[in-house]
């Protein structure tokens, strides 16, 4: 059994924790659910290192298990997300129709910034950025595999084909006035 310093989490957390791996450990795919559900109720909707340390303590699993499973997977976030997300991919069929203008037209319309103000120097590097409000959350991802729908666009899990600036702006004002 490995040994990782004590872990600070609410009694709450552990116990829900708890429960969660006990039924589903020795499972397929438990890891997986594990990690999905504790995310899903993090009020931020991420998975904090103590997390994780719990989580591989409990399992008997080493902590760099846990955290390469929850860096490998995209739909695991290791950062605070906002109460919005918007996803653009940057896939080749996306590139080659426009995702960059895309990505740049959410950048601005959220007040984030371009992305040559970037320390990246590397256009394919995914992005992550959350507002200063947590209102949103925007980030890129490799592919959707929805190519025939290219540029597209996944907002707060809605999968958005042939994706136009105008587009986005419409879903970002749909959310700002709460629909």
């Amino acid at each position: 059994m490995q040994t990782l310093s004590p872990v600070n989490l609410p009694a709450e957390e552990r116990l829900f924790i708890d429960n969660l791996i006990a039924s589903r450990l020795g499972r397929p795919g438990a890891l997986l659910g594990i990690l999905e559900s504790v995310q899903e109720r993090n009020p931020h909707k991420y998975l904090p290192l103590e997390t994780l340390r719990y989580i591989a303590t409990k399992t008997e699993l080493p902590l760099s298990r846990i955290y390469s499973v929850a860096t490998f997977y995209a739909l695991f976030n290791l950062q605070p997300q906002g109460e919005n997300t918007i996803c653009i991919c940057r896939g080749t069929a996306c590139h080659t129709r426009g995702s960059r203008n895309l990505l740049e037209g959410v950048r601005l319309e959220l007040g984030l910034g371009l992305e040559n103000e970037e320390s990246s120097d590397n256009e394919g590097d995914k992005l992550l950025l959350t507002t200063p409000d947590r209102q949103f959350t925007v980030r890129t991802v490799a592919c959707f595999g929805q190519c025939a729908m290219a540029p597209v666009v996944e907002v707060n899990h809605r999968i958005c084909g042939h994706a136009t600036e105008r587009t986005v702006q419409r879903e970002i004002e749909t959310i700002r006035a709460g629909e």
